[in-house]
């Protein structure tokens, strides 16, 4: 599709295109670059992010942080809850006790698919609530107090 010849519609054709690829590939986590779409459709980036409306109206897609979407699957049910308080709520499911040493960051962001600096600033939200003791380069972080639900909340 050209982006001159683009008739009215034309991100709703992509809509469905993008839609038909998430459920032919059911390990699909994130829809594709919008690069790639432009690409493979001819379009515009404009175009690219109605059809990615489009899907989001759908309940097929939602926007991460990062200009990325991600793929929604029927049934699925998704924690928005702040990283720290997530992570928070590992030491009491996990058996964590005073004193036991914590999961290292890398842990971390392999458990929760987000980056070292994203992990590094709910850790340091945590150790300032007094959760962890503070970590730093090769330094282990302990649990300081296990929390309940209302202290979290």
């Amino acid at each position: 599709m050209s982006q001159q010849a683009s008739p009215r519609g034309t991100f709703l054709q992509i809509a469905e295109v993008v839609k038909a690829q998430i459920q032919a590939d059911p390990e699909m986590m994130q829809l594709p670059p919008a690069a790639d779409v432009m690409r493979d459709h001819d379009v515009s980036r404009g175009v690219v992010l109605r059809a990615f409306k489009a899907l989001e109206r759908e309940g097929v897609a939602e926007p991460v942080r990062g200009g990325r979407w991600r793929v929604v699957r029927e049934g699925e049910q998704v924690d928005r809850r702040p990283l720290e308080e997530r992570i928070a709520d590992i030491i009491p499911a996990e058996g964590f006790e005073v004193g036991a040493q914590f999961l290292s960051a890398s842990d971390l962001m392999g458990r929760f698919g987000v980056s070292r600096p994203t992990v590094t600033k709910a850790l340091d939200k945590l150790e300032a609530a007094g959760v962890l003791t503070g970590g730093g380069q090769g330094r282990v972080r302990t649990v300081r107090t296990v929390p309940t639900r209302e202290e979290r909340s």
